[in-house]
């Protein structure tokens, strides 16, 4: 008798695994790739050359593609289940049309089970200090912000059309001792000084492994047209950041300065990160995407390196 035995078992069928497009795959995104470890089949746009064997050594599948120019976009779509959106707006104007270029990328085919985008805490501008959560409603203080705005507002209304849910993740100052140019003994080691403490600010962190997971639970549990606040546990003063920076690394504490003679010293984009002050409160962080921070506070991320 011909054909299958009933009484054998079925096999079991081996689970798909994952695909992932990450645009905009710098020291984030890398750090993405890492810990994924290989589980899921990782796309990694990249507008450099000069970058696919770094892509590909960790893991991923280099795709070369400008979001300036809509015709090197067209491999994009129905590529992959989940999209990560790290890439930032150009450098002028209020709008991002890297953005938009995206999404009209991306709506060519079905769209993606899920997308994530790493926005800025800066959207919310000046707070005079107070404790925000993600209610707060945006204020942009310059054309930087503005077109963070603009990119939310695009993926939101796009999500709602094409019924892919849309996760933004607002992200304040990314840290690592391994990220180029993203540890404060760089600033230190300048002797560049900081606001006197009557005109100090305070500033809101994340160290960087921290955000990759951050972002990798967004993929996966991330709620539907919600913005989360992917910070850390701490509400330091700026002054009193580069304090324990420069305690934490032998350094010498930085000079303090009143902030009319600060204005003399940094450029008008440095001077923007000291007007403004607020504190991001994390609980949907912690709640929704049920993070537990490796590093709830600088104190415990300003010298850790990942294996």
């Amino acid at each position: 008798m011909s054909g299958s035995n009933p009484a054998s078992p079925a096999r079991p069928r081996r689970a798909r695994r994952g695909r992932l497009l990450i645009v905009g795959c710098g020291d984030v995104g890398m750090r993405v790739l890492r810990q994924l470890a290989g589980r899921w089949t990782v796309f990694a746009l990249t507008s450099s050359a000069a970058r696919v064997d770094t892509l590909r050594a960790a893991g991923a599948i280099p795709l070369i593609g400008n979001l300036d120019d809509a015709g090197t976009l067209g491999r994009l779509a129905g590529l992959a289940d989940r999209v990560l959106h790290l890439a930032p707006p150009a450098a002028q104007g209020r709008t991002d049309e890297r953005t938009r270029l995206l999404l009209q990328a991306l709506s060519r085919s079905a769209s993606p089970r899920h997308l994530v985008y790493a926005s800025t805490s800066g959207v919310y501008g000046d707070c005079g200090g107070a404790r925000i959560d993600e209610t707060r409603r945006p204020a942009p203080s310059n054309d930087r912000a503005w077109r963070r705005v603009d990119a939310e507002g695009q993926l939101r209304q796009w999500g709602r059309a094409t019924g892919c849910p849309v996760t933004i993740l607002r992200v304040p100052g990314i840290y690592a001792y391994d990220r180029e140019g993203g540890h404060p003994r760089e600033r230190l080691g300048k002797g560049l000084p900081v606001l006197a403490r009557e005109d100090d600010v305070y500033t809101n962190h994340i160290q960087a492994d921290d955000l990759a997971r951050a972002c990798l639970l967004a993929l996966m549990r991330g709620p539907s047209q919600r913005v989360i606040h992917a910070s850390d546990d701490s509400e330091l003063l700026m002054g009193d950041y580069f304090e324990l920076a420069a305690a934490m690394c032998g350094l010498p504490a930085p000079r303090r300065i009143a902030r009319a003679e600060a204005a003399g010293v940094f450029s008008p984009m440095q001077m923007s990160f000291m007007n403004e002050s607020r504190r991001m409160a994390n609980e949907r962080l912690k709640r929704e995407l049920r993070q537990r921070l490796r590093y709830p506070t600088p104190k415990d991320g300003l010298l850790a390196v990942e294996d």
